[in-house]
């Protein structure tokens, strides 16, 4: 395979796979690239196949309702990437569509002349096996050629079963690791409630209600919605119903709003890592359908959903998930944290994760993209 020209099929189904996506097809300027993704991969070049929101459904039930669509762009991709003849499939995270479309590659006949004649299938983000579905690790190895994990502790947990992985560090750690937070005397309270608009639509009343009892007890505070290409337009319609007036703001600007916050309520995902290595003082909220939330609790084997707690193994970020994300919980959580004190400490145990995040070889686009253009 040679070290330029590449032709790349890239899959990216959630906004933090759109940014690395992005950041990947930027350090290959040599490479073609067709697939899928989001804003961020479209201003580095990327036609879309379809709408990146398309893949944006989590949980059990959430994922039944979209099964027929979901269903119709697993066969839309196979297609594609067999016309597109490329020279590797890159999927980001979204692993319930990777492995579909993979899967069905590998047991059709075009799919088998391409692997045949040297197409790979790499994929980034390990599944958090650690944590729930060991298993899952060797079906993994069956499916990809190779896994970029972010983390070293990950790795051993795949290789076990024959799976080129290397760790590559947490892709959003490249030039957040230690930036400067400034939000001690701010007065804005950021409010982020998620990217994928199953979850917007369950938190966005929550969030009306802790944002109006905040407000009516200290109208000196500020609100502002970091937004996303994917629920835009949902949360701009939301807020006109809303009695206290609501800043948004364009995805791109949202670490100004972390760094900048006095505490930011968000939804769990990617944002709490973005936070966690900015230092914001932050409560990780969720809800998700009572199904979702019985069969999580059935398999889930840890404490915490947030990274950084996990990696530190202690609640430094106050998780309130399914029937405890309720208003009240909420409001009490936030209470502490305008202790001087309670903010102090917290912002203390975040820096201790500061070595954790990333790879002494560089950021994680460049090793996945050095990694590409040196495969034999």
């Amino acid at each position: 395979m040679q070290n330029k020209n590449l032709k790349i099929f890239i899959i990216a189904g959630e906004v933090s796979g759109d940014v690395l996506g992005a950041r990947i097809m930027r350090e290959l300027p040599n490479a073609t690239f067709v697939g899928i993704g989001g804003e961020n991969m479209t201003h580095a070049g990327l036609k879309s196949l379809f709408p990146m929101s398309d893949l944006a459904v989590m949980g059990a039930i959430e994922v039944v309702a979209h099964a027929r669509t979901l269903t119709r762009r697993i066969k839309q991709t196979v297609n594609a990437i067999i016309d597109a003849r490329p020279d590797f499939v890159l999927t980001i995270d979204s692993p319930g569509f990777a492995r579909s479309v993979i899967g069905k590659l590998r047991k059709s006949s075009d799919g088998k002349k391409l692997i045949a004649a040297g197409m790979r299938f790499h994929h980034v983000v390990a599944p958090q096996v650690w944590a729930w579905r060991p298993g899952r690790a060797k079906k993994y190895a069956e499916i990809f050629d190779k896994l970029y994990a972010f983390f070293d502790f990950e790795v051993p947990y795949f290789t076990k079963y024959g799976l080129d992985t290397l760790a590559v560090g947490h892709p959003i750690s490249d030039g957040m690791v230690g930036m400067k937070y400034n939000g001690e005397k701010s007065g804005t309270i950021a409010i982020i409630p998620g990217s994928r608009m199953s979850e917007v639509k369950k938190l966005m009343p929550v969030f009306r209600d802790v944002v109006e009892s905040i407000h009516k007890k200290s109208p000196r505070y500020q609100f502002v919605i970091p937004t996303v290409e994917t629920t835009r337009e949902y949360i701009e319609n939301t807020i006109k119903n809303w009695s206290v007036p609501i800043k948004l703001v364009e995805s791109d600007k949202r670490y100004d709003v972390y760094k900048n916050a006095f505490i930011a309520i968000a939804a769990s995902g990617t944002v709490s890592a973005e936070m966690a290595m900015i230092h914001t003082p932050a409560i990780i909220v969720y809800r998700m359908n009572p199904v979702t939330v019985w069969l999580a609790r059935c398999v889930i084997r840890i404490r915490w959903v947030s990274l950084v707690n996990i990696l530190l193994n202690r609640g430094v970020y106050p998780e309130l998930l399914g029937p405890d994300a309720t208003v009240k919980n909420i409001l009490a959580e936030f209470d502490k944290l305008t202790h001087a004190s309670v903010r102090k400490k917290m912002i203390q145990d975040l820096s201790m994760a500061d070595g954790l995040w990333q790879k002494a070889d560089g950021a994680p686009a460049k090793i996945i993209a050095n990694d590409l253009k040196s495969f034999r």
